[in-house]
């Protein structure tokens, strides 16, 4: 099984996650942004992109590695990922179905005040963090129209990151 923890950059997503995968026996937690750097590091570059995800090889790439490390290791995959656009969910989730990989989709929320809190503090990318500011409207909009409606929401404008991660466990039988 894979439980995507999804929500925009800065909601706590990789600190959830890590707290997850010790809730969730025979977990491990795999993180998709390394598949796009990983895409960053072919030289000559790609073609510009403001971000990785818009290169078409990303989506399936994340579902193959997805499946062979579940063929090789089975349990369940922890993965915090910030997915925005629907298109690429779908082929994601659609690439993950074809393998017959259930997935838990998981939303981690906070109101904007709360986010840009946790932006404003952040002391890995630094405080107001230009990357994490310019997703906060891309977020809200992929919420509104078809992100909440595709995962389980967990509102963590009030919850600390291992009570999210409690509830989450919960969810999933962990």
């Amino acid at each position: 099984m894979i439980v995507w923890l999804n929500g925009t950059h800065g909601v706590g997503k990789t600190t959830t996650g890590a707290l997850l995968q010790r809730l969730i026996p025979d977990s491990r937690v795999l993180d998709a942004e390394k598949v796009g750097e990983t895409l960053m590091d072919i030289a000559p570059g790609l073609p510009a992109t403001d971000n990785f995800q818009h290169w078409p090889p990303w989506r399936p790439l994340v579902v193959e590695t997805a499946r062979r490390v579940l063929d090789y290791t089975g349990g369940t995959l922890v993965m915090p990922m910030t997915v925005l656009v629907e298109q690429y969910w779908r082929e994601i989730s659609s690439g993950l179905a074809r393998h017959s990989i259930p997935v838990r989709h998981f939303v981690l929320h906070a109101d904007q005040n709360t986010l840009r809190g946790r932006i404003a503090r952040d002391t890995v990318l630094g405080p107001d963090s230009p990357f994490r500011l310019r997703y906060l409207a891309p977020y809200a909009e992929a919420a509104r129209t078809w992100l909440h409606a595709e995962a389980e929401v967990v509102d963590t404008t009030r919850l600390s990151a291992a009570q999210a991660a409690r509830r989450i466990a919960k969810a999933v039988g962990g």
